[in-house]
């Protein structure tokens, strides 16, 4: 496998990497959309991926241009990773991983060593997903059906702080599908049906989308998705009780265009998804989970008036999630500690509705010769948690609270010949409360970024680097703050709530390189190289600590129990840094790309003792190779991806994944995919799982097998 890996990195080295692949993820896939899709209107022949305008940029640019670690997967990529989950449609972007545990429907993003409690901001069409239901595994989570996501923006780090607050890791943006990305030119009216079968775990998929052309100022998009599935085998062929679910996912979004230069797009989004967890391998709990995501996005751009380009958000998304037990639980009770018996048809509920606007402009002009482009907003998101259930449940690892997050901000990115200089000032402001507590902060938080173009000969003239320093704040959760009670499975200890915790603030500074080149072995052929160096610096890094009853100075009370207590509390410093790299190669022929990213990470307490941070990732390789043949029509190609186990994780080891895909365009309206993940049947567990009560192996070998049909008029 080793052999595999280093041929497919250099065949992407040798042919030139074209493309840095936005997303760093299929090379291959994002080569072959960019030659499609509208979004290259703007970009020179034999432009790939990385030149496509990021939809979360707010001021237009490309992954290229971007003076940050931005990545981009779009349409084409998502078809032919075929994801079932989201965790697939991220495959072999560089500082991103998904923890997903058993419970395949509910992910958690990680972006470098960083996630949980907000430090990832999770967006979808403009709405922030804040569900968290806290336990052994994931914390913050969320699910949206790859079926209905037309791209995926991903801005690492603090730099992306101009989207929302609290995002010291970055920034995923999941975009839906529009009515104008489905219908073809002349078209009023399009449909389509897509069934697909997966071989591990016997999993079915069926899809239907319809879109309606009124006018050209007013469209409409429908989308519904259905997924069925039963619990996978991993590597050994071994079956992992709890990995089956069934999901049904809709989408609706209609666009209305009030002028020329103005756009409102009103949409929605939810799911009904189920599935049943598991202890000891026995079913345990029945879980039901409905999830509904309200949108309206407005912007109005004129380019006879530079100063306006203004974009209005609004959004609002409840998740309900209700789990009933199976069989008979002893527990104690989490206010007394005394244990107590969870009869079968308990239920435990969760209730997490999240409010939150977003407001900025972008105004472009000239002072001195240099180019300006002064964006200006603010947002405010609001968090309304209501947990509840027969006592002993689950529901009281998350109290109920209420959070709000506020902030303004304003960036002017100075563009003078060879130089560019982005700076900006951001202000947060956070409260959260419960019956009982309150508290609130703020923060001002600066970025300043330098990039030089120095070359102008034809070779080196698309190279470009650049530095910046960003700092970002992320508010404490109601759990970490509030939490308080009994432990209520397995043993009991009591948790302390932590009124006086303070936020998180992330420091980081990041060297990196752009490089982009055409016609370079071939008329028409494109090299896209994205790289760069981060160290992250998180002051007053927020983390469970285990206190001694024994310790007078602990503040652990002696109750009934083991004699420890739980409580989260202010680490003196988390200190992350690594090196990310995407690059693709993108000709007639085909593609090849290459992408990696290494994470290390630790924390450092008051005492100055130092300890392995157990959110790190593996580090990845991916290398990519695709072929087009047919005039197009068939594209063939694979995937290969090394993982290195992180420092100090105790279920974690290196593993090397092969998948391959092959796509057919038999006639216009008649498309075959088809792929095989883990072809050689390895048997590996995602080290960010290694805090779950149970170590859970991932899937061995899939095959999948999609076909689409399409009809318009």
């Amino acid at each position: 496998m080793a052999a595999l890996l280093a041929g497919a990195a250099t065949i992407a080295l040798l042919t030139s990497p074209a493309s840095a692949q936005q997303a760093a993820q299929p090379a291959a896939d994002q080569a072959d959309q960019t030659r499609k899709t509208e979004d290259t209107k703007t970009a020179p022949a034999g432009a790939t991926l990385l030149d496509k305008i990021l939809v979360i940029s707010r001021t237009g640019e490309t992954a290229i241009e971007s003076l940050a670690s931005a990545s981009h997967v779009d349409q084409e990529q998502l078809d032919r990773r075929m994801a079932t989950t989201p965790n697939e449609m991220l495959l072999g972007v560089p500082g991103v991983a998904v923890q997903a545990d058993a419970r395949r429907v509910s992910s958690s993003i990680n972006i470098r060593g960083l996630q949980d409690f907000g430090r990832v901001a999770v967006i979808v069409d403009g709405a922030r997903q804040n569900f968290q239901r806290s336990d052994h595994g994931t914390q913050s989570t969320f699910y949206v059906d790859p079926e209905l996501i037309k791209s995926v923006d991903v801005i690492r780090g603090p730099t992306a702080n101009t989207y929302g607050s609290g995002a010291i890791g970055g920034v995923v943006f999941f975009d839906t599908k529009d009515a104008v990305d489905f219908l073809r030119s002349g078209e009023t009216w399009a449909g389509s049906v897509t069934g697909r079968y997966e071989s591990n775990g016997k999993g079915w998929t069926a899809s239907a989308s319809g879109a309606y052309k009124f006018n050209d100022d007013l469209d409409v998009l429908g989308n519904i998705v259905y997924r069925d599935y039963g619990d996978y085998k991993n590597g050994s062929g071994d079956t992992v009780a709890g990995t089956g679910f069934d999901v049904l996912s809709g989408l609706l979004k209609t666009t209305i265009r009030p002028s020329e230069n103005s756009e409102l797009k009103l949409g929605w989004v939810g799911s009904s998804d189920g599935w049943t967890e598991t202890s000891g391998g026995v079913p345990a709990n029945d879980v039901d989970v409905k999830s509904n995501t309200f949108t309206a996005r407005y912007n109005i751009t004129d380019d006879a008036r530079s100063w306006l380009d203004l974009h209005i958000n609004a959004s609002y998304n409840k998740t309900n999630l209700d789990l009933t037990t199976l069989v008979p639980q002893n527990r104690f009770d989490p206010s007394t500690g005394l244990p107590v018996l969870l009869p079968v048809g308990s239920t435990s509920t969760f209730d997490v509705g999240t409010a939150g606007v977003d407001i900025w402009n972008t105004s472009r002009f000239e002072t001195a010769g240099v180019a300006h482009e002064l964006t200006y907003g603010g947002d405010w998101v609001g968090d309304d948690v209501e947990t509840g259930g027969t006592a002993g449940g689950d529901s009281f690892y998350t109290p109920s609270g209420k959070r709000s997050v506020s902030g303004a901000y304003i960036q002017d990115k100075l563009t003078w010949d060879w130089l560019e200089v982005i700076a900006g000032l951001r202000y947060d402001n956070y409260s959260l409360e419960d019956s009982t507590h309150e508290t609130s902060g703020d923060r001002l938080s600066p970025r300043i970024t330098v990039g030089v173009t120095p070359f102008e000969s034809a070779s080196l003239a698309g190279l470009q680097f650049y530095g910046t320093y960003a700092e970002g704040y992320r508010s404490p959760s109601l759990t970490e703050t509030l939490i308080s009670g009994n432990h209520p499975a397995g043993v009991t200890f009591p948790f302390l709530p932590n009124p006086n915790l303070q936020p998180e603030t992330g420091k980081t500074t990041e060297f990196g390189v752009n490089y982009k080149l055409n016609d370079l072995v071939e008329a028409g052929d494109a090299f896209r190289l994205k790289a760069g160096y981060f160290h992250n610096d998180v002051d007053d890094y927020i983390e469970g600590v285990t206190l001694s009853a024994f310790d007078p100075t602990s503040g652990c009370p002696f109750g009934p129990g083991i004699p420890i207590c739980f409580q989260y509390q202010n680490v003196a410093q988390a200190k992350i840094n690594g090196f990310e790299l995407e690059s693709v190669y993108d000709a007639a022929w085909g593609y090849a790309g290459l992408s990696a990213s290494i994470t290390n990470g630790h924390t450092i307490s008051d005492e100055g003792e130092r300890a392995d941070l157990a959110t790190i990732p593996s580090s990845q390789v991916t290398g990519q190779l695709g072929f087009r043949f047919l005039q197009d029509k068939l594209t063939v190609g694979g995937e290969v991806q090394y993982n290195g186990k992180p420092k100090g994780n105790p279920v974690a080891k290196d593993y090397t994944l092969v998948n391959a895909f092959a796509s057919y365009q038999a006639t216009d309206n008649l498309k075959v995919d088809f792929r095989a993940d883990n072809l050689f049947d390895v048997k590996y567990t995602n080290p960010l799982n290694g805090g779950t009560t149970a170590v859970i192996y991932e899937p061995g070998i899939t095959l999948k097998l999609a076909a689409t049909m399409r009809f318009g008029g």
